[in-house]
């Protein structure tokens, strides 16, 4: 039998999009949660995921490394415009999960496409709603979309309506302050 700290596959098909991933659960849980994603052409074995959870159960967080659906069916290349909305929507669906499973506050964060499709859904949700994510954790944030260094993609960081801080750093700095 695995002990209860080993990652297990996680799935909710009950909802659309499904949200797929490796749930992880700390020893000594403080309910406390993380939605981690993957970037495009990743996946959830890839280092930083497999990483974190071995540190951050550490101080005492449950993490979820969420599928989106342009990682999930293995394409290649910048997803089109309108993977990103469906993304966004599992994206939902996976906090939502994880909510379900902690009364305590639950952290969205993503690396590169992953990362930037994270920031999108706080920036999307209204006063009205109730904040998604205490917080969000961006790895290689992708500032400016391939090949257009003029461009920034980083307008939407200025409209979410509910304060969403941001962390950002090396491993050093983030896990142990």
């Amino acid at each position: 039998m695995l002990p209860e700290s080993s990652p297990r596959i996680y799935t909710d098909v009950s909802v659309d999009p499904f949200v797929r991933g490796f749930l992880h659960r700390p020893e000594s849980p403080t309910g406390q949660g993380l939605v981690l994603t993957p970037g495009a052409g990743s996946n959830c074995q890839a280092r930083y995921c497999l990483r974190l959870p071995q540190v951050l159960p550490q101080r005492a967080f449950l993490c979820c490394a969420a599928i989106c659906r342009f990682v999930r069916i293995g394409l290649n290349g910048p997803p089109a415009p309108y993977d990103g909305k469906r993304d966004r929507a599992g994206l939902k669906n996976a906090v939502t999960a994880l909510k379900n499973m902690t009364a305590s506050p639950v952290f969205l964060g993503g690396h590169s496409y992953g990362g930037r499709q994270s920031s999108m859904v706080c920036a999307e949700q209204t006063e009205a709603e109730p904040p998604l994510a205490a917080g969000l954790l961006l790895l290689s944030y992708p500032l400016h979309p391939p090949r257009k260094p003029a461009q920034l993609r980083t307008q939407h960081f200025f409209k979410p309506a509910h304060p969403c801080p941001v962390r950002r750093g090396h491993s050093r700095s983030f896990f142990h302050d």
